[in-house]
Protein backbone atom coordinates (compact mmCIF):
# COMPACT_ATOMS: atom_id res chain seq x y z
CA UNK A 1 0.00 0.00 0.00
CA UNK A 2 1.18 3.70 -1.19
CA UNK A 3 0.55 6.03 1.26
CA UNK A 4 0.53 9.94 1.77
CA UNK A 5 0.20 12.01 5.25
CA UNK A 6 -0.84 15.56 4.82
CA UNK A 7 -0.61 17.64 8.14
CA UNK A 8 -2.90 20.98 8.12
CA UNK A 9 -1.90 23.22 10.75
CA UNK A 10 -0.95 26.81 10.63
CA UNK A 11 1.46 26.50 13.27
CA UNK A 12 3.48 23.28 12.01
CA UNK A 13 4.01 25.38 8.32
CA UNK A 14 5.30 27.86 10.08
CA UNK A 15 7.90 25.91 12.13
CA UNK A 16 6.43 26.67 15.88
CA UNK A 17 4.87 23.42 16.33
CA UNK A 18 6.46 20.24 15.52
CA UNK A 19 4.02 17.58 13.69
CA UNK A 20 3.57 15.21 16.21
CA UNK A 21 0.01 13.86 14.53
CA UNK A 22 1.85 13.27 10.78
CA UNK A 23 4.92 11.51 12.31
CA UNK A 24 2.40 9.13 14.29
CA UNK A 25 1.01 8.36 11.25
CA UNK A 26 4.44 7.53 9.52
CA UNK A 27 5.19 5.06 11.98
CA UNK A 28 1.79 3.76 11.80
CA UNK A 29 1.54 2.97 8.30
CA UNK A 30 5.55 1.59 8.15
CA UNK A 31 5.33 -0.20 10.88
CA UNK A 32 2.09 -2.72 9.11
CA UNK A 33 4.37 -2.38 5.77
CA UNK A 34 2.79 0.37 3.98
CA UNK A 35 4.80 2.79 2.01
CA UNK A 36 5.19 6.54 3.04
CA UNK A 37 5.62 8.51 -0.78
CA UNK A 38 4.87 12.18 0.59
CA UNK A 39 4.53 13.77 3.43
CA UNK A 40 3.20 17.50 3.50
CA UNK A 41 2.77 20.09 6.45
CA UNK A 42 0.65 23.18 4.94
CA UNK A 43 -1.67 25.94 6.31
CA UNK A 44 -5.38 25.62 7.23
CA UNK A 45 -5.92 26.85 3.75
CA UNK A 46 -8.53 25.47 1.45
CA UNK A 47 -6.35 25.85 -1.82
CA UNK A 48 -3.28 24.75 0.11
CA UNK A 49 -5.26 21.78 0.77
CA UNK A 50 -6.92 20.65 -2.58
CA UNK A 51 -3.20 21.29 -4.27
CA UNK A 52 -1.85 18.36 -1.71
CA UNK A 53 -4.96 16.16 -2.34
CA UNK A 54 -5.00 16.10 -5.89
CA UNK A 55 -1.38 15.89 -7.09
CA UNK A 56 -0.74 13.00 -4.72
CA UNK A 57 -4.05 11.14 -5.99
CA UNK A 58 -3.89 12.32 -10.00
CA UNK A 59 -0.20 12.37 -9.98
CA UNK A 60 1.48 10.27 -7.65
CA UNK A 61 -1.35 7.73 -7.51
CA UNK A 62 -1.26 6.83 -4.10
CA UNK A 63 -3.73 4.01 -2.84
CA UNK A 64 -4.43 6.10 0.73
CA UNK A 65 -4.00 9.75 1.83
CA UNK A 66 -4.57 10.26 5.33
CA UNK A 67 -4.88 14.02 6.39
CA UNK A 68 -4.73 15.50 9.99
CA UNK A 69 -5.62 18.36 11.52
CA UNK A 70 -8.48 20.92 10.54
CA UNK A 71 -11.63 19.44 11.21
CA UNK A 72 -12.88 21.23 14.15
CA UNK A 73 -15.34 23.92 14.59
CA UNK A 74 -12.58 26.41 14.44
CA UNK A 75 -12.69 29.25 11.96
CA UNK A 76 -9.76 28.38 9.86
CA UNK A 77 -10.61 24.37 10.19
CA UNK A 78 -11.51 23.77 6.90
CA UNK A 79 -9.72 20.41 6.06
CA UNK A 80 -13.43 18.98 5.58
CA UNK A 81 -14.34 21.21 3.11
CA UNK A 82 -11.23 21.42 0.98
CA UNK A 83 -11.29 17.57 0.87
CA UNK A 84 -14.72 17.44 -0.11
CA UNK A 85 -14.12 19.39 -3.01
CA UNK A 86 -11.46 16.95 -4.86
CA UNK A 87 -13.64 14.15 -3.85
CA UNK A 88 -15.74 12.16 -6.67
CA UNK A 89 -17.22 9.53 -4.01
CA UNK A 90 -17.95 10.09 -0.81
CA UNK A 91 -17.15 6.77 1.84
CA UNK A 92 -19.47 8.30 4.69
CA UNK A 93 -19.09 5.14 6.81
CA UNK A 94 -15.45 5.78 7.74
CA UNK A 95 -15.72 9.13 9.23
CA UNK A 96 -18.57 7.80 11.46
CA UNK A 97 -16.81 4.49 12.42
CA UNK A 98 -13.97 7.28 13.78
CA UNK A 99 -16.43 8.70 15.38
CA UNK A 100 -18.61 6.53 17.27
CA UNK A 101 -15.04 4.68 18.90
CA UNK A 102 -13.31 7.89 19.78
CA UNK A 103 -16.63 9.01 21.79
CA UNK A 104 -16.00 6.32 23.95
CA UNK A 105 -12.98 7.66 24.87
CA UNK A 106 -13.58 11.58 24.48
CA UNK A 107 -17.09 14.06 24.24
CA UNK A 108 -15.76 16.20 22.22
CA UNK A 109 -15.18 13.43 19.17
CA UNK A 110 -18.77 14.80 18.09
CA UNK A 111 -17.50 17.75 16.98
CA UNK A 112 -14.87 16.24 14.19
CA UNK A 113 -15.84 17.17 10.62
CA UNK A 114 -13.69 14.75 9.12
CA UNK A 115 -14.78 13.22 5.84
CA UNK A 116 -13.58 10.17 3.96
CA UNK A 117 -13.81 9.20 0.26
CA UNK A 118 -12.71 8.56 -2.67
CA UNK A 119 -10.89 10.25 -5.82
CA UNK A 120 -9.81 8.47 -8.55
CA UNK A 121 -8.11 4.98 -7.16
CA UNK A 122 -6.98 6.92 -4.15
CA UNK A 123 -8.69 6.83 -0.29
CA UNK A 124 -8.65 10.07 1.18
CA UNK A 125 -8.96 10.14 5.12
CA UNK A 126 -9.38 13.04 7.57
CA UNK A 127 -8.22 12.77 10.83
CA UNK A 128 -7.81 14.62 13.83
CA UNK A 129 -5.16 16.60 14.83
CA UNK A 130 -4.01 15.41 17.45
CA UNK A 131 -1.10 12.87 18.05
CA UNK A 132 -3.35 11.16 20.29
CA UNK A 133 -6.60 11.17 18.51
CA UNK A 134 -4.89 10.49 14.79
CA UNK A 135 -3.47 7.72 16.14
CA UNK A 136 -6.78 5.82 17.59
CA UNK A 137 -8.47 7.14 14.49
CA UNK A 138 -6.01 5.57 12.88
CA UNK A 139 -6.49 2.21 14.45
CA UNK A 140 -10.01 2.40 13.49
CA UNK A 141 -9.53 2.59 9.88
CA UNK A 142 -6.90 -0.07 9.56
CA UNK A 143 -8.97 -2.60 10.21
CA UNK A 144 -10.47 -2.12 6.61
CA UNK A 145 -7.77 -0.12 4.71
CA UNK A 146 -6.28 -2.89 3.12
CA UNK A 147 -9.70 -4.23 1.76
CA UNK A 148 -11.01 -1.03 0.76
CA UNK A 149 -7.96 -0.22 -1.31
CA UNK A 150 -8.33 -3.47 -2.88
CA UNK A 151 -12.07 -3.02 -4.19
CA UNK A 152 -11.11 0.35 -5.52
CA UNK A 153 -8.45 -0.99 -7.80
CA UNK A 154 -11.51 -3.30 -8.89
CA UNK A 155 -10.73 -6.73 -7.11
CA UNK A 156 -14.29 -7.19 -5.78
CA UNK A 157 -15.70 -7.58 -2.21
Amino acid sequence: MRAAILTVSDRCAAGQLEDRAGSALREALASRGAEVVATAVVRDEREDIRTELVRWSDELAVDVVLTTGGTGLGPRDVTPEATESVLERKAPGIAEAMRMRSLETVQTAMLSRGTAGMRGRTLIINLPGSPKGAQECFEVVWAVLEHAVDMMAGKGH
